[in-house]
């Protein structure tokens, strides 16, 4: 099936189109099976079509769909309730992704500031290779020439300094300077994982200079570490956490989760939203965290990603002229191609093989399967990355 004339543009999509899914894997319209690394881009963290979320989302749709903000909401409670019960924060706002859910930090930041007569503490220090979004706020804030030409002038307030430079981060602050809003782990810029010394020590320059600190967890979090949430791995207490991606495990939702102090300012009033929080996302996103909660859930990402890395480790040193790097934790994984190779002909090499992987910067392919998989399907994913391989 060709892409349709209608559709706008802006996606280069490759020349296969899935009828359906089930677990690991997705079938297309021959009804060829592809088992699937991908995950939607870290999103279909339990899979496709996990009974308890088809469950949850069949009881739901039977019940109610949608209910404005301005009323109370029996899942919305609920959820919240559970969700931050399992996190740091005393606060979350739910809303519709992940940009909407940096928008959120980014707001709560400077409003935090100007509730507390300090309107100049404005700005906000970023890092270079980041991505926040496609909103101009949030291609604004990671400063990357890709994303934001043609949309020029780009929202001021944000001071873009060298990712994993704590020097470049002291030298940014200014009398002007809210907070650092950082992901600890660089999805779009090719699995680029923050050392655990640097985030702590901005955990720890943000409490000495009075500075909030938020992380971009919408791609490295919910369980893709093998934590519930990436700060955890990295053994840093953040103020503002914005996520999206797994959370709902397909079904669109982002969140943003603060602590009491942080979301002080956010009265009533100051921010909303229209479809954030309906019932449907709040039945199938709390069906997710059942799963993501059951015991050795996460203790399994963190073995089987393990499990995984060796594997794409042993790859390297069988084809150290195709492969010059694994990177990543957990099940949040990278292979960097040599550049002779251009990232997306392998991704295509790799689908005819019938395996689904994502390219991002740095020729380099991401491999974020479900969170679920088992070692046999790791086994299967090998045996088809080695055949792509010795193709080349």
């Amino acid at each position: 099936m060709t892409t349709s004339p209608k559709l706008l543009p802006v996606h280069k999509r490759y020349d296969v189109t899935f009828s359906h899914g089930e677990g690991s894997y997705l079938f297309d319209n021959e009804g060829k099976k592809y088992l699937d690394f991908g995950a939607g881009i870290a999103v279909n963290a339990l899979g496709h079509c996990h009974p308890k979320m088809v469950a949850a989302i069949t009881s739901q749709a039977k019940k109610l769909w949608h209910v404005s903000n301005i009323y109370n909401g029996n899942e919305l409670n609920n959820y919240a309730e559970r969700l931050t019960s399992n996190s740091f924060a005393d606060y979350v706002f739910f809303c519709n992704s992940g940009a909407e859910s940096i928008e959120c930090a980014i707001k709560m930041i400077r409003r935090y500031f100007f509730v507390k007569n300090q309107p100049h503490k404005n700005r906000i220090i970023t890092f270079t290779g980041a991505f926040h979004g496609r909103t101009i706020a949030t291609i604004s804030a990671a400063g990357k020439e890709k994303y934001l030409e043609g949309f020029r002038p780009a929202l001021d307030g944000f001071d873009n300094v060298e990712f994993g430079n704590i020097e470049a981060v002291k030298n940014a602050i200014t009398e002007n300077t809210a907070g650092i809003l950082i992901e600890p782990i660089q999805g779009e810029e090719g699995i680029r994982v923050a050392e655990k010394k640097f985030l702590q020590e901005l955990r720890k320059i943000a409490d000495e200079k009075n500075l909030l600190l938020a992380f971009d967890e919408v791609q490295c979090g919910m369980g893709r570490t093998g934590e519930l949430f990436a700060h955890n791995f990295f053994d840093v207490k953040p103020d503002i956490v914005g996520t999206a991606k797994a959370i709902a495990g397909g079904f669109p939702l982002g969140a943003c989760l603060a602590t009491k102090e942080a979301a002080s300012g956010m009265t009533i009033g100051v921010h909303g939203t229209t479809y954030g929080g309906n019932p449907m996302a709040m039945a199938v996103a709390s069906a997710v965290l059942d799963v993501m909660l059951e015991e050795n859930f996460l203790e399994n990402v963190r073995k089987v990603g393990a499990e995984l890395k060796s594997e794409l480790q042993n790859l390297h040193k069988k084809f150290p002229n195709l492969i010059e790097e694994i990177r990543g934790v957990g099940l949040m994984l990278g292979i960097k191609i040599n550049e002779k190779i251009p990232n997306v002909e392998m991704t295509q090499k790799l689908i005819n093989h019938g395996l689904l992987v994502i390219p991002a910067s740095d020729n380099v392919i991401r491999v974020l399967p479900p969170l679920n998989i088992n070692s046999a399907q790791v086994k299967e994913g090998i045996e088809k990355l080695e055949k792509s391989f010795l193709s080349f």
